[in-house]
């Protein structure tokens, strides 16, 4: 068997599969399926410092390989997180990455301070959200954004800071720079692209907040780039996600340039999808004759 085990950020994971946040919850209901303590980390639901109900349904509509999603970070607020499961979550011997999100660049500060005394291992930055501060436009959009976020959440963050990068921008390798540069730790790419699904009988949108975040195989080409430009640009470890649903399709964005990924949509079709994708990592390996799976990290071969 390789060597899956990993390093991130000074956390040790047992190997590089992470649940993606906003489709695992906050675990339990897949460890009624099997143990979490599998995986190699579960990025939670995206927490708010008030609790929020999200988006008015319609909130999913399936798209072809994929789904489209605006459920609008529906959640119990990071108060009852930190009371009623975090605890539960750090018996499971799994990395906690705790998503956090905001309207201002005030929430999200007061979000990191009030993690930082928590057992969590690792925060997420959602930078995808918009700010109220700046006309509604995402946080994570410019790069001159993305460096003054990230360099005030870092500020307060006692855990290593993960920068979850949008791909609705002209060029992405700029923010994962600019997020470098103000102190991030790591970045996660690719958060959804946006999208908007048509039921042609009743002639309008489907989704009641008419714009979705579009999920699923169809983006992982487009993720696949993303993760490989970014890779040349930045020297912090990269996590990659968008439409991984096997061990190969985990191998393909290491070789890419991400030291680890993260399995999303993949869960709602296939609720045993992160172990399975281990186990098929770990086949490709010994396929391949290698050892330790960071050895595929970055190094694709060119045309």
């Amino acid at each position: 068997m390789a060597d899956l085990s990993l390093e991130l950020c000074g956390v040790r994971l047992k190997n590089p599969v992470i649940a993606a946040s906003g489709t695992f919850g906050f675990g339990r209901e897949f460890d009624e399926l099997y143990d979490i303590s599998a995986l190699g980390g579960i990025s939670v639901k995206g927490l708010s410092l008030k609790p929020r109900t999200g988006n008015p349904p319609s909130r999913i509509a399936e798209t072809p390989s994929g789904m489209l999603n605006s459920v609008g970070l529906q959640n119990p607020g990071v108060e009852s997180f930190i009371e009623h499961d975090l605890p539960w979550l750090l018996q499971k011997d799994v990395a906690v990455i705790a998503n956090i999100t905001g309207t201002c660049v005030e929430e999200y500060v007061k979000m990191a301070e009030v993690l930082a005394p928590t057992g969590v291992h690792l925060l997420e930055m959602n930078i995808s959200c918009p700010n109220v501060h700046e006309g509604g436009v995402a946080f994570g959009v410019k790069p001159e954004s993305v460096y003054a976020i990230t360099k005030a959440v870092k500020a307060a963050a006692r855990q290593p800071l993960i920068v979850k990068l949008t791909p609705n921008v002209a060029d992405i390798t700029e923010n994962a720079l600019a997020a470098q540069e103000a102190g991030a730790d790591a970045i996660s790419m690719i958060n959804t692209l946006t999208g908007i699904a048509v039921d042609v009988q009743k002639r309008r949108m489907i989704l009641a907040n008419n714009t979705g975040g579009l999920s699923g195989p169809a983006v992982r080409p487009v993720a696949l780039r993303m993760v490989w430009q970014s890779a040349k640009k930045v020297s912090i470890p990269i996590i990659g996600m968008g439409g991984i649903e096997t061990g190969e399709d985990a191998a393909a964005f290491m070789l890419c340039g991400a030291k680890a990924v993260m399995v999303g949509t993949a869960n709602f079709t296939d609720p045993f999808a992160c172990p399975r994708v281990i186990r098929e990592l770990n086949d490709y390996c010994d396929a391949q004759g290698v050892g330790n799976a960071q050895e595929l990290v970055g190094t694709l071969k060119e045309n």
